[in-house]
């Protein structure tokens, strides 16, 4: 490490898994100059998985990271929002005042979506906070009557969680069908049987009119607009309806933004302004896997990102000549825990043309769905069968073409149905 890289200043915006896993990362792969990390909330860096389940429900107060920032010589500074960013002077700018940077890393991640018209109306709530959930422990706690608003990712995993806290739950869904945006109709078939499975009511082509005290009023039918309205209980409503990327402080700043709010990283996660990079839920990709660019709002990507926008600051920094950028590519991954089953996703099924099942979804043994371009695995999801999302994740990355009919096979491995 030479004398001028000791010298610079790298400035992590956000303290997150992504922001978090990039200092560690830095410090790790050499980087020995200073180094900040800036977080909004005042809590000291948390993972978020635990917060729709054990942290909601009271079994762990908190999902602190285990990361020991004074011995990696960290400067964490928590509970200072960014307000802008001033490349010409190369100021980061906080709430507590500017922040001079040599190197910018933005892991500010994303923002929940909020249903309109009811911002800080008294019960409502999202989840996407350590503060989010330890304010809706107690609504679990005393058996709230709840609706949710939305069947996806985020809505089911709270569902499951109020049932087994004894509440009853009405999920009411603006779409035909739970996770419309996330998964086509035909495997979201079997989803939709989940809830009544757990006791949660489910209504689809429902969209919220009105928020009322104590009452949720809805419009149900093909387009919710002119149909029957319906009053539903509600001692709370939860809002979960996806998320956009945190990024309405770049405004003005001259960084390239996407039409969803995305930051426009290119394949090394470096973005349109000079020594600048993102990396997370706030950035986008491209992926020559896939042919287009990703914006992975998933634990996996803050995971993974890390490591590669660190490599390549530490390139930079480093003047290497020569030496070529790490390209960022990854086989995006997540998971869902809901109504009693382990749900699993590898891959980006957009543009593939063959679907392929794996079992039955009415059978214990569990099921999984193959999504097939060209021949090639493109991407799985599986229900209770974990080995198929380990092989197949292993599949995609090697561009394996598969055999349709021994993939179909429930009983053949995944990786013996290499074409």
């Amino acid at each position: 490490m030479n004398e001028h890289t000791t010298q610079r200043r790298v400035v992590i915006a956000g303290a997150g898994m992504a922001g978090v896993q990039t200092a560690v990362a830095l410090r790790e792969q050499g980087y020995t100059g200073g180094l900040t990390l800036i977080g909004a909330e005042p809590h000291q860096p948390y993972d978020r998985p635990p917060l729709s389940k054990a942290v909601l429900l009271g079994t762990a107060e908190g999902s602190a990271l285990d990361v020991d920032f004074d011995a990696l010589d960290i400067d964490l500074r928590l509970g200072r929002e960014v307000t802008g960013l001033r490349p010409d002077a190369h100021e980061l700018d906080t709430e507590a005042g500017p922040v001079p940077y040599d190197t910018l890393v933005i892991a500010t991640g994303a923002e929940p979506l909020t249903l309109p018209g009811t911002e800080g109306v008294q019960g409502v709530h999202l989840l996407r906070t350590l503060d989010d959930a330890r304010r809706l422990r107690p609504v679990l706690e005393r058996q709230h009557d709840i609706v949710v608003v939305g069947a996806g990712w985020i809505g089911a995993e709270f569902a499951t969680a109020a049932r087994q806290a004894g509440c009853a739950v009405t999920v009411v869904e603006a779409a035909d069908r739970p996770l419309a945006g996330a998964l086509p109709a035909e495997v979201t078939g079997p989803m939709a049987d989940w809830y009544a499975e757990s006791g949660a009511a489910l209504l689809t082509d429902a969209r919220v009119a009105a928020v009322e005290p104590g009452a949720v009023v809805i419009a149900e039918g093909a387009e919710a607009g002119g149909g029957e309205v319906r009053r539903l209980t509600a001692g709370a409503v939860v809002v979960g309806i996806g998320a956009r990327p945190a990024t309405g402080w770049l405004a003005g700043s001259g960084i390239g933004l996407g039409p969803d709010g995305s930051i426009t990283a290119d394949a090394q996660l470096h973005t349109t302004l000079p020594d600048v990079y993102a990396v997370g839920d706030c950035a986008s990709f491209p992926s020559r896997r896939y042919g287009g660019r990703l914006l992975v709002h998933h634990w996996d990507n803050a995971l993974q990102g890390p490591r590669a926008v660190a490599a390549n600051v530490l390139r930079a920094l480093h003047g290497a000549e020569g030496e070529p950028p790490l390209t960022y590519d990854p086989v995006p991954y997540f998971w869902s825990e809901q109504f009693g089953r382990f749900v699993q996703y590898a891959g980006h099924h957009e543009g593939a043309g063959t679907l392929i099942r794996r079992g039955d979804p009415a059978a214990d043994s569990g099921w999984s769905v193959l999504w097939l371009k060209d021949g090639a695995l493109a991407a799985v999801l599986a229900v209770g069968r974990p080995r198929d999302v380990t092989q197949g994740r292993r599949l995609i990355e090697a561009g394996a073409r598969l055999d349709p009919a021994r993939a179909g096979d429930p009983g053949v491995p995944l990786k013996a149905a290499v074409a």
